[in-house]
């Protein structure tokens, strides 16, 4: 697939704005070798193949980290609406019966082109035919945590097949050196047996592995449970040894004050997934304040398109501020600092990954943003312009890893991944 870098080339950022300073950033290999004052560093000085680009009056922002995802869903997007949320999972369950490696994989691809387009680098996904899912956001750039994932419905022949092939997976991405990261999914405390979930966490914890899980998704969830265990899903899980620092648990909307206390006393990962929940009417009162103050580690994610729609975090981060400052009759609720937390720092501390921050030494997944547009023009902190204002196509060029993927808004190869996925579609209809 073509691309806009040698791989070894070296990037020099020249003249743009970071924390409200002009500086220059250079690149070298997947990290920020150095940050100076803007004209401090001389191209001059640098190997003739040096990317130089100019930014003035362009701002650096760290890339975004989605820790929810099942990426090949944006070719779902849409398909049912405005249904109960049962209803849509087993009508989405019907429809991925239909669907094979290939669908996963330009779905996928489809996915990596929106994340890029919206500033994402690293997306946590749960979902079918993983080594496709890897293929396709390797190929365009992007830094995935692909997981196989666990979903037996209480059958325990099928457990035994998904053991063997997590195994397999697992074994397969110890040969991976492109920044993939390999993960276990459970995919939530009613559709897979105790007993997988048992084996899932031992084996996510024997080989030092994230545990990404769907908990306290609906009140339904938590009834049910209840009903059946006589416990909460946390206190279900707590109960089996599952919870501890390796956990990614996604949603963690309806918890009592005893489950935030155990997941702080566990340091779990939460995932807050708002366009989501509010679209299948799941809930809406995600209780941030408490989970931070107990010690969880807030993060946030999209979830599918297929109940999501799209994949912007930025449009994920303003919404999750409004409703929390509406539900909390708080408008100090979610500070702007806070809100950029759990799309950057919050995520990669999540994954256990040097990213999230622009300073020396660390990953370079920096999104370079044009402020020549009215969203900006305003005195104004250019943060709260960018989440409440702006939108994600004032994001022109992204690095992941040291590497150009999308520059001056052109991502190759965009128009023919596509054309190949129009031609798919008709796989679920």
């Amino acid at each position: 697939m073509p691309v806009f870098y040698d791989p070894g080339q070296m990037i020099l950022l020249k003249d743009i704005t970071l924390n409200n300073k002009r500086v220059d950033i250079l690149i070298e290999g997947s990290l920020i070798k150095k940050i100076s004052p803007s004209g401090e560093i001389m191209a001059e000085t640098l190997p003739k193949d040096t990317d130089v680009v100019g930014c003035s009056g362009k701002v650096a922002i760290p890339s975004f980290i989605n820790m929810h995802t099942h990426a090949a869903m944006a070719l779902m997007r849409g398909i049912k609406e405005d249904v109960l949320f049962h209803d849509w999972l087993d009508f989405i369950w019907e429809k991925e019966a239909l669907i094979d490696a290939e669908f996963v994989y330009l779905g996928t691809k489809v996915a990596c082109l929106e994340m890029i387009r919206t500033g994402t680098t690293t997306f946590n996904d749960q979902y079918w035919f993983s080594p496709s899912a890897h293929l396709a956001a390797k190929e365009l750039g992007v830094r995935p945590v692909i997981s196989y994932v666990l979903l037996d419905k209480d059958n325990p022949i099928e457990a035994e097949r998904q053991k063997e092939q997590c195994t397999r997976m697992w074994e397969e991405s110890l040969s991976w050196n492109d920044g993939s990261i390999f993960s276990v999914s459970v995919h939530s405390v009613y559709a897979v047996s105790e007993e997988t979930i048992l084996w899932a966490s031992e084996f996510a914890r024997s080989h030092n592995l994230k545990l990404h899980i769907h908990l306290s998704e609906t009140e339904k969830e938590n009834i049910d449970c209840l009903a059946k265990h006589g416990l909460t899903p946390t206190a279900y899980l707590e109960r089996l040894g599952v919870l501890g620092d390796n956990l990614l648990a996604a949603h963690s909307l309806w918890l009592t004050d005893e489950d935030i206390e155990i997941l702080g006393k566990h340091h779990v990962n939460c995932i807050h997934n708002i366009n989501s929940n509010l679209k299948l009417a799941s809930g809406y009162k995600f209780r941030y304040d408490e989970l931070k103050n107990a010690g969880v580690n807030v993060c946030i994610g999209t979830d599918g398109a297929a109940s999501s729609n799209n994949m912007d975090i930025l449009e994920a981060l303003k919404t999750s501020a409004l409703v929390q400052k509406a539900w909390t009759k708080d408008p100090t609720a979610l500070p702007i600092p806070e809100l950029l937390n759990m799309a950057t720092v919050n995520g990669a501390k999540a994954l256990g990954i040097n990213s999230g921050k622009i300073e020396e030494g660390y990953l370079a997944d920096i999104n370079i943003v044009n402020t020549d547009s009215s969203f900006f023009l305003s005195p104004g902190s250019f943060e709260a312009n960018l989440i409440y204002s702006a939108h994600s196509d004032c994001i022109e060029s992204m690095i992941a890893g040291g590497k150009f993927v999308m520059k001056n808004h052109i991502i190759p190869g965009e128009k023919e991944i596509l054309q190949r996925a129009r031609a798919i579609l008709r796989e679920i209809q």
